[in-house]
């Protein structure tokens, strides 16, 4: 349901407010979603000939109600004891105002996002969830962020929604204690929404805007709630000012250009603008946190004249303070491409020896190291590594670009000078 036609952009949009409403008018959050799958599956299937309904919204709503009753009472007869059927009323026998009503101030997407990020649930379940039940991604899609088997995903999410159902919480945003305990796996969900929406792990397009959108609007909306939290800020300034560079990432037929050949020019002013007080404002209150100093990096990119006026020793440094309060090995996979931006390329092959075994299928190791032995003039293990890297991504364009770069280096007589970095 994401991305496609108009049509598919409105259920993907719609997919999370109608999942929230029937949560929060009847509870039952697992069959709930398996419901609201249904009525997605029902739109799709009668919006192409009989039109969008006036109000979409509450199209959904109704058919995503009728069925969920149909599931519960279909429960209820399995189940044939007379105590289950007395425990769960059917949506009709509720008291509590019509789920099809206009969106209550706390907005029903922010509540399912809290509600999906309960303690309960272990930091990757809570991510796994949401970005199923809030984001939209798919299982598959999920699981390639996690770096885990698709089966593995599929028994996690399984887990979570059982969970959810069985603590009875109910649905409304926790108070100010409970929001505290939340807020950090709220950010990591955010987070890799934003990076599905940007750089696309899988399909045609090389980045869904739309998807990038609404974590940034749901950011903002947790920015608001807890204005005092640097993280929070750090977290919106950092998408803000890479999505800054979205007009300037693709070119007229979709292909990808990376940040050192894109028109600088074409970058969102405002946005950059946005970012950086954001960040500023951030890291002057002190303990700077790893969203913080990603939006630091970022923004020593955004305002950068051009490529070649880089500050890169000031990345280095930036990477290496983020490596130590939150090293990982795509924080080590950076690092040592500024390293080599800063210090020469043998200064960054050296430093990708360590990131082998972690990352030897992920397809940006080898597109980084096909970079640097590009840049330190090993034209054939370049291509060799562009090729394995071209395999192990699900991302098409990200398949042409690297096919490209490989192609490129197939012909000796082919010298442009400096190549650029495979990554935008």
């Amino acid at each position: 349901m994401i991305g496609g036609t108009p049509a598919e952009d409105l259920l993907r949009e719609l997919a999370p407010q109608v999942l929230g409403a029937l949560v929060r008018r009847y509870g039952h959050f697992d069959t709930a979603e398996d419901a609201v799958q249904e009525a997605l599956l029902a739109a799709a299937t009668h919006w192409p000939e009989q039109g969008v309904p006036d109000d979409p919204r509450a199209w959904l709503i109704t058919v995503a109600a009728r069925r969920l009753t149909d599931l519960l009472r279909s429960e209820q007869a399995r189940r044939r004891r007379e105590d289950a059927v007395a425990a769960r009323a059917l949506p009709a026998d509720r008291l509590a105002p019509a789920a099809d009503q206009p969106v209550r101030a706390g907005d029903d997407t922010l509540v399912l996002l809290f509600m999906c990020c309960h303690p309960s649930l272990s930091p990757p379940a809570q991510v796994a969830l949401t970005l199923r039940a809030v984001g939209g991604l798919t299982t598959a899609e999920i699981a390639r962020a996690f770096l885990v088997p698709e089966g593995t995903m599929t028994r996690r999410i399984t887990r979570a929604k059982q969970r959810v159902k069985d603590s009875g919480l109910p649905f409304r945003l926790p108070r100010a204690e409970e929001r505290a305990e939340r807020l950090g796996a709220v950010l990591r969900v955010l987070y890799l929404i934003f990076n599905e929406g940007y750089a696309s792990t899988s399909g045609p397009d090389l980045q869904r805007a739309e998807l990038a959108a609404e974590a940034i609007r749901l950011t903002r909306t947790v920015c608001r709630l807890v204005p005092d939290d640097p993280e929070v800020a750090g977290l919106l300034a950092l998408m803000l000012l890479t999505d800054a560079r979205r007009p300037a990432r693709t070119g007229p037929d979709g292909a990808l250009i990376p940040m050192a050949e894109q028109d600088r020019s074409l970058w969102d002013a405002a946005a950059v603008e946005e970012g950086v007080a954001l960040v500023t404002e951030a890291l002057g209150r002190g303990s700077p946190g790893p969203y913080q100093l990603q939006a630091a990096i970022a923004a020593v990119h955004d305002e950068a004249p051009s490529a070649e006026e880089t500050d890169w020793p000031q990345i280095v440094a930036l990477y290496e303070l983020l490596m130590r309060i939150a090293g990982n090995p795509v924080v080590a996979l950076n690092h040592a491409v500024a390293v080599a931006m800063a210090r020469g390329p043998l200064a960054g092959l050296g430093l990708l020896e360590r990131l082998q075994e972690p990352l030897r299928d992920d397809h940006r190791l080898h597109a980084v190291r096909g970079h640097l032995l590009e840049m330190a003039g090993d034209r054939a293990g370049a291509r060799d590594c562009y090729e394995q890297a071209a395999r192990r991504t699900t991302s098409f364009p990200q398949q042409r670009y690297l096919h490209g770069r490989a192609a490129r280096l197939s012909t000796p007589s082919d010298l442009h000078g400096e190549p650029t970095p495979p990554s935008a």
